[in-house]
């Protein structure tokens, strides 16, 4: 089976052609970094306008480098949330357009769940359930899925969801954190990357920044540990005893790296799964994949992270979605609408 993906909820615009939810034929990808990098953060007109500029170059690209031709596409998956909405109504109205002139299924994925299928590209044999970390700049969430998208008659009366989200940002997410302390010490945007580099030169002990204690709770905040750094950059809280940048960042990347691996084992624990996924854009930190690699093997889970390339938006990881979803008699039609916030299922509190 032959999908075709196309990803564009935020400032990234992808296509890409999947064979079989396995094989990548080509994963366009077309970055707007350098161009809100100006402006300290996503404008959300400029993306749009900027998506509406690529995004038929990007289907003519990905089409070529894949060998294929039309009329081999078996199917085609489009975001349609969360994300910003002018972003991906270009991606949907492209997706429709292409659907209705070559008389294709068209499936309408969450990008969440996209996230998710990253590993699916990118390791066999995975057993479920899989206890996900999704991290990024608008999500820091711990989703357990139960497996693929079914049939209606196969489904459970007992379990008809196949996504839990067990954890949850209350506040700030992780990628928004980095973001936003990386513009407080003047690193730039994006702030992930900037921060992920410069820690490597600083000492992550230099200052103990507090994490929010919410008890037994899953779920995250990074709001006040922002604030904590802020307060520390300005010299408000120990004015005698200035940090460098440098240690700054290393400090407040080791604070968030420690409650993200935690919770996320924490959660393994109590749901005692044995397979650990981690996802989106923030999972490309090498602190954190140590961090997180170090705790899988000293508890014996199986950890599932994407390559870098597949860690950050794309839609190679959205075709593969889209072809378990054809693949279990599932369409969108052509009538569905985009969806700026759009948890991705049952939400346990």
């Amino acid at each position: 089976m032959l999908i075709l993906g196309i990803e564009t909820s935020c400032d990234e615009t992808s296509v890409a052609v999947v064979q079989d939810g396995r094989r990548v034929l080509s994963n366009v990808i077309c970055s707007q970094i350098d161009i809100h990098a100006k402006f300290g953060g996503i404008v959300p007109e400029v993306a749009s306008r900027k998506h509406l500029e690529l995004i038929g170059p990007a289907v003519e690209e990905a089409m070529r480098e894949s060998g294929i031709q039309w009329q081999s596409v078996d199917g085609i998956a489009v975001t349609h949330g969360p994300g910003l909405v002018g972003s991906l109504l270009i991606g949907v109205a492209t997706a429709k357009a292409l659907a209705y002139v070559h008389k294709l299924p068209l499936i309408a994925i969450n990008h969440l769940e996209g996230h998710i299928y990253a590993n699916f590209l990118a390791h066999e044999d995975i057993q479920f359930p899989v206890l996900n970390l999704i991290v990024s700049g608008g999500h820091s969430d711990l989703v357990l899925m139960r497996g693929h998208p079914q049939r209606m008659m196969d489904i459970p009366a007992d379990r008809p969801h196949r996504h839990i989200r067990v954890g949850r940002a209350r506040d700030d997410a992780a990628g928004e954190a980095f973001d936003k302390v990386a513009r407080a010490l003047g690193l730039g945007f994006p702030g992930g990357p900037a921060i992920d580099r410069l820690a490597r030169e600083g000492n992550a002990y230099a200052a103990d920044f507090p994490t929010a204690d919410l008890g037994d709770s899953l779920d995250f905040s990074f709001s006040g540990l922002k604030t904590a750094v802020f307060r520390r950059a300005e010299g408000i809280d120990s004015p005698e005893k200035p940090l460098s940048t440098a240690d700054l960042a290393a400090s407040f990347q080791r604070a968030v790296v420690h409650a993200l691996v935690e919770k996320t084992f924490f959660a393994a624990e109590r749901y005692r799964v044995t397979t650990v996924g981690m996802v989106g854009g923030v999972s490309a930190n090498l602190s954190l994949r140590k961090a997180m690699e170090r705790r899988a093997q000293e508890t014996g889970v199986r950890l599932l992270i994407p390559p870098v390339e597949l860690c950050t938006d794309n839609a190679a990881m959205i075709a593969c979605a889209g072809h378990h979803h054809l693949a279990a008699g599932e369409e969108s039609g052509l009538e569905f609408d985009t969806h700026a916030r759009w948890p991705l299922g049952e939400t346990i509190a």
